[in-house]
């Protein structure tokens, strides 16, 4: 290693010495200044380099900052400019809708108008948005402004009273096809999480009696309402169609539903496929578990009839539930009855057509309902849900009926009731037994109620 460098300062050292005409001794002593010179210089060039190129990050940086600084000054002032001249915001698109905007020409529309419209009145509306603006109203920003809750409210019940396409309700209320499926998630979801504890209760307290003294009254003692199930229409899923074919034919989902003598509901249980039985429903639902653990009915409301038959606050049912000692159903009308019997069997179905009516002025005031939609069907659930609660909230509020809306289709005729086999293992033949030999002269036979004719089959 030594030797090499030797050669190499004893190379440079002669052809400095060639050029210059120098002694080679002389030339010696030059190279290593020369070199050491050489060094020294591009040290002090290299640190330069690194200080000017310092410098230049430096200063880009400052102009960065300048330049931000410009641009958003003038967003700003061009912002100010927009908003204080009153114009639409850049990404809102305003659609025309032909013959005028049906929005603003709903707010001078007449009282009969608007309940035709979404089919409640003014006060039931006013009444909801109050209990709802909290949670559908969305904040304003810099860049936006957005829907107001009443338009947003508006839109959801004309979709519900309507079912009408997303596109034309876009067009109606001047707002974009997915800001209408957003609104209506938005909304449903709201009417549930903030009105299901007040709306959507089993009766308690005060309520549970008089909802006992009203059924007895009718002529049916010891009863809490009447459950029940509908069937509702909906677009056959792709994942597994043929659990959702009803034995009428078509797609559906089932509403189980009690009902208490004010034609409101006081449990909801939506979603389960077409295919099944009003036994599997029921048995898969939190009512079913709730019950079965006497959890719900007080017990010190029973009453003792003879044989010490304790018969407690129950619920009512057809043939196609299971009898049980929280759920009692008549006997077959087909087979051999005696009076009492057939009367006690009069007496609770007359009792348990407060179902049907409710069903029909649920379908008829909320038209979503009654015919096929295309709402996904994991979404149904929640929708169904939020329409039995504004169909209660227009219950409280008196909310008049109107007949028209009730819709003579063969469309979507209800599958026929199947009778449940079930067999009984609580005692509630000995309970069903004894209200029929005790109560033989409270059981009455209604004709109508609330308006709707009630019919027997003898």
């Amino acid at each position: 290693m030594a030797s090499g460098e030797e050669s190499s300062a004893a190379l440079r050292a002669s052809l400095l010495s060639s050029l210059l005409a120098l002694d080679p001794s002389c030339a010696q002593t030059l190279d290593d200044r020369v070199l050491e010179l050489y060094l020294l210089r591009t040290a002090e060039m290299r640190r330069r380099r690194a200080r000017e190129t310092i410098a230049r990050a430096r200063r880009m940086r400052h102009y960065l900052r300048r330049r931000k600084r410009v641009v958003v000054s003038a967003l700003a002032g061009v912002l100010g400019l927009v908003k204080s001249f009153g114009i639409r915001e850049m990404w809102t698109k305003y659609r025309p809708v032909e013959g005028g905007d049906f929005w603003q020409a709903a707010q001078r529309c007449s009282d009969e108008e608007w309940k035709d419209h979404f089919h409640v009145t003014r006060a039931t509306f006013s009444h909801l948005l109050q209990l709802l603006e909290p949670t559908i109203t969305r904040k304003k920003t810099q860049c936006r402004i957005p829907i107001d809750a009443r338009r947003r409210l508006a839109i959801a019940l004309w979709w519900y009273a309507q079912n009408e396409e997303y596109r034309l309700i876009s067009e109606r209320f001047g707002v974009g096809i997915t800001t209408v499926c957003i609104i209506m998630r938005q909304v449903t979801t709201a009417i549930v999480n903030s009105l299901y504890e007040e709306f959507l209760s089993l009766p308690k307290a005060e309520k549970l009696e008089a909802a006992v003294k009203a059924f007895k009254d009718q002529g049916y003692p010891q009863c809490a309402g009447a459950i029940g199930t509908t069937h509702i229409p909906i677009v056959g899923p792709r994942e597994n169609p043929q659990d959702y074919m009803n034995s009428s034919g078509w797609y559906s989902i089932i509403l189980q539903a009690v009902v208490d003598h004010n034609l409101m509901f006081t449990h909801v249980y939506a979603g389960w496929p077409g295919s099944n039985s009003n036994a599997t429903v029921l048995s898969s639902s939190d009512l079913f578990l709730n019950m079965e653990d006497q959890l719900i009915f007080p017990s010190e409301k029973s009453v003792e009839l003879g044989g010490g038959v304790q018969v407690p606050v129950h619920l009512i049912g057809d043939c196609s539930f299971p009898l049980k000692r929280w759920l009692l159903t008549g006997y077959n009308l087909e087979d051999r009855l005696s009076p009492e019997q057939r009367r006690f069997t009069h007496a609770l179905n007359a009792a348990r057509a407060v179902v049907p009516v409710a069903f029909t002025r649920l379908k008829g005031r909320w038209g979503c309902l009654e015919k096929r939609n295309e709402i996904e069907v994991t979404a149904m659930p929640a929708m169904v849900t939020a329409c039995c609660i504004l169909h209660n909230v227009c219950e409280y509020l008196g909310d008049e009926f109107l007949p028209e809306w009730i819709e003579d289709s063969d469309a979507f005729v209800q599958p026929e009731v199947q009778q449940c086999q079930a067999a009984d293992y609580g005692g509630a033949e000995a309970i069903r037994h004894a209200m029929t030999y005790s109560f033989r002269d409270v059981y009455q036979k209604p004709t109508s109620i609330d308006g709707f004719p009630i019919t027997y089959d003898d």
